[in-house]
């Protein structure tokens, strides 16, 4: 009984350590200009010290299209009627999140991972053949963003303000789920990107909601 439960112990040991176990790191190829390839030795160092797993390249992957969105979003602000305080969030959010998008796509292409388009309408999956798109967490339906377009002056003011606090808890609640993950977040770039989105849109949903409540919402 002793020797059969010390290989069990054994066995388990062995599959929690293969659970756990980071993303390969990607190897540079000779058809790049030796400009890329240094990134991607960089890239491939940084990887080896702190490694990276699935779920980072799926957080990165998801929070490119999940940005994308709110810019849309945010770039209606001029022309619907918005108010001068919410065109200044919408700059805020238009200036910050185009830049994070572009250092999520370099995240992905120094480590030969696929660099997906910013697709305001959610994330492209190949599952079993087929194409599909997925929205992220706290993404608007197109019902909404139709609801959204539609929308003007006053009515406006809220309904963004309303549909980009749902739009920031969901990336929050990435952030979260990336954290949750074994071995996931300790990229220095995915852990100090994930930490800043965690902090920048938690503190925007705080003065969304101040503002809603300016507007007469309850």
């Amino acid at each position: 009984m002793f020797r059969v439960a010390s290989c069990l112990i054994l066995a388990l040991t062995v599959a929690a350590c293969a659970g756990a176990r980071p993303a390969s790191a990607p190897t540079p190829s000779s058809g790049g200009s030796a400009g890329d390839d240094k990134y991607i030795l960089q890239a491939r160092a940084d990887s080896t010290r702190l490694p990276y797993t699935a779920a980072d390249i799926h957080f990165m992957s998801g929070m490119i299209s999940h940005h994308a969105q709110a810019i849309v979003m945010a770039k209606w602000a001029p022309t619907h009627g918005a108010s001068a305080a919410v065109i200044r969030l919408s700059e805020r959010i238009i200036n910050a999140q185009t830049d994070e998008i572009a250092l999520m796509q370099t995240w992905l292409r120094d480590r030969r991972q696929p660099v997906p388009q910013p697709n305001p309408k959610g994330m492209t999956m190949t599952m079993g053949g087929m194409t599909h798109t997925m929205l992220m967490p706290g993404m608007l339906t197109e019902t909404q963003m139709k609801q959204l377009d539609a929308a003007r002056d006053v009515e406006f003011d809220r309904l963004f303000l309303t549909f980009m606090i749902q739009h920031h808890k969901g990336a929050v609640s990435m952030v979260q789920e990336l954290f949750a993950s074994v071995g996931a977040g300790q990229d220095e770039v995915v852990f100090k990107f994930a930490s800043d989105v965690n902090v920048d849109q938690s503190t925007e949903i705080v003065r969304m909601a101040e503002m809603l409540l300016s507007l007469g919402a309850p």
